[in-house]
């Protein structure tokens, strides 16, 4: 099979960002009156499983703020069925992501038993972290983005992380399965609000990352703000998010998935691709086949997202922790996005495929897209099919090419455009 040439793009994105984190925190922090800490109280720090910007230094300034009102900051897991569902598996994904005691220079502690706060209007239980109950305060902390699931003015960030995140497994896979009678924002509103109501909330870090996803701007809420003030921060997270250059695409190449890289492994706010027993949300692009190659190892083995793809590689397959991905999906009441699709042995032989799939247009001449991940999307390969378009497009620098493909001896993709 002809395939097309490539061109190795590079988009333009907002590149502002924080330079400075730890002044940063510590002014943000400064911001708010915290009158109300004692001397040696107990601050629970919350701590997520993606793989934000500068999480472990964004935590080890909150540690060290605490430490100077003479608090005792401790760090605990909340990223609800992350890890295995166990606390072991959930401190290993801290130590991936450089959250471990010796940097943060504060303890980490994990379990997953939670207790009851209360309940939401709809009388569904509202539970949180055993560490966190037991604290004196608790200090939210996550980025703010754009869910994968579903749209409204509060998505996925603070109100989400004291909801799933905060409530743990058994919390989280409660709150899953309440949405599908209740829906996502009504779930997480309601279970937020119990919580800044009923635990001692001392605050919320609400963090917007760029659309090279570096950290663009980080924000200290008092706790009566947080509902209030995410939804702005959602909507600048929004302007700021990186999408790919072109719409209409036939087929997508995808180097890497992983739980590391979103929450179902490829975004659907980057795809448009997306199945759930939610429905989907309307998103303006169209792609005909995704052929996604590797799983990250960071992921451990989840492949949550995998029945997003159309096809992939024996090599992906063959990583798969089905009782990550399984724990993960269940939870998130998205079993179809566990579902393997067709794979094969190699590079080649998917591309190959996937293009005898979309239709009366040659391989050629077929619009074909190729990223890292969906969470770096700064360069970008194009096929020869998108050159006129490039003349329009003043974000667009193109950096190598036209070159074909190239390919290993066994028939896989070698780095991009080179």
């Amino acid at each position: 099979m002809n395939l097309p040439r490539m061109y190795r793009v590079r988009q333009g994105f907002d590149d502002n960002r924080v330079n400075n984190i730890a002044e940063t925190v510590k002014s943000e922090m400064n911001k708010l009156s915290f009158q109300t800490v004692k001397p040696a109280q107990r601050i629970a720090i919350t701590a997520g499983s993606r793989g934000l910007a500068n999480i472990a230094e964004i935590l080890r300034a909150i540690v060290d703020f605490c430490q100077s009102m003479g608090a005792e900051p401790f760090i605990f897991p909340a990223m609800g069925s992350h890890g295995g569902a166990t606390s072991e598996g959930q401190l290993a994904v801290l130590r991936q992501l450089g959250v471990t005691e010796s940097y943060v220079k504060a303890p980490v502690l994990s379990s997953m038993e939670t207790k009851e706060i209360g309940k939401t209007e709809d009388g569904i239980p509202v539970l949180i972290d055993k560490h966190a109950y037991s604290a004196d305060n608790i200090i939210v902390v996550n980025r703010i983005k754009s869910h994968t699931k579903f749209k409204a003015p509060i998505e996925s960030g603070l109100m989400k992380m004291m909801a799933i995140g905060m409530g743990k497994h058994k919390g989280a896979e409660l709150y899953h399965r309440a949405a599908i009678q209740y829906t996502f924002p009504r779930i997480i509103i309601g279970a937020g609000r119990e919580v800044i109501t009923r635990a001692p909330v001392l605050c919320g870090l609400g963090i917007v990352e760029n659309g090279s996803g570096e950290t663009a701007r980080i924000a200290a809420l008092k706790p009566e703000e947080i509902e209030s003030k995410e939804k702005a921060l959602l909507l600048l997270a929004k302007e700021k998010m990186a999408r790919l250059p072109f719409d209409e695409i036939d087929l997508l190449i995808v180097d890497e998935m992983g739980k590391d890289i979103s929450g179902v492994g490829i975004d659907p706010n980057v795809t448009g691709r997306n199945r759930d027993v939610l429905v989907g949300f309307p998103h303006p692009t169209h792609i005909k086949r995704l052929f996604v190659r590797d799983l990250t190892e960071k992921s451990k083995g989840n492949a949550t997202g995998i029945g997003l793809a159309d096809i992939t590689t024996k090599r992906l397959v063959d990583k798969i922790n089905r009782s990550a991905t399984y724990i993960n999906c269940i939870t998130g009441i998205s079993l179809e996005k566990a579902a393997i699709p067709m794979y094969v042995e190699n590079d080649r032989e998917a591309i190959e495929i996937a293009l005898g799939s979309i239709g009366l247009t040659s391989p050629e001449k077929s619009k074909i897209m190729r990223i890292k991940n969906t969470l770096q999307l700064e360069i970008v390969e194009t096929s020869e099919a998108y050159a006129e378009a490039f003349n329009q497009r003043t974000d667009l620098k193109i950096l190598d090419g036209p070159c074909s493909m190239v390919f290993d001896s066994n028939n896989n993709l070698l780095a991009l455009c080179r």
